[in-house]
């Protein structure tokens, strides 16, 4: 099966809404999970580029479970350079990284428009992998169809 790469996104965190529990506590070490586990909704925004190009701002709803597993449900907006909007949706999850303040993300996207030059992405899911540093805020997701 051969696969394309469409876009690629780096986003930064520019706020994170918890719910009784510090997530950099909990990604840090400093606190363990709650035994009912942990969400947090993190403000995203940034760039995308691609065969979509243009910036994207959303959230994601992360819950983190008492095993330590990371649960992504980010649900956003693409505005192209060309002036349309691209609906973005996308579950999957984060694997931190031993000794490291990085998390390997691996997520299915869904995309939607009725915007004719766009209407291509309502096809089938892509799928993305990257990572998020939690130490600069920074998340980086290269994607494709297959």
């Amino acid at each position: 099966m051969s696969s394309e790469k469409i876009f690629e996104y780096d986003l930064d965190i520019t706020a994170v809404t918890d719910y009784g529990a510090n997530m950099e506590a909990l990604f840090t070490g400093r606190e363990n999970v709650p035994l009912q586990g942990a969400q947090f909704d993190v403000a995203l925004s940034g760039s995308i580029k691609g065969r979509v190009t243009g910036a994207m701002r959303g959230i994601d709803y992360l819950r983190v479970r008492a095993d330590g597993r990371r649960e992504l449900d980010l649900r956003g907006t693409i505005e192209t350079d060309d002036g349309n909007r691209i609906a973005f949706s996308a579950d999957g999850v984060g694997t931190p990284r031993d000794g490291e303040p990085i998390v390997d993300l691996a997520v299915k996207i869904h995309l939607l428009t009725a915007a004719a030059a766009y209407a291509w992405v309502n096809a089938r899911p892509a799928w993305g992998a990257g990572y998020a540093n939690l130490a600069t805020g920074k998340i980086r997701i290269d994607a494709y169809l297959h």
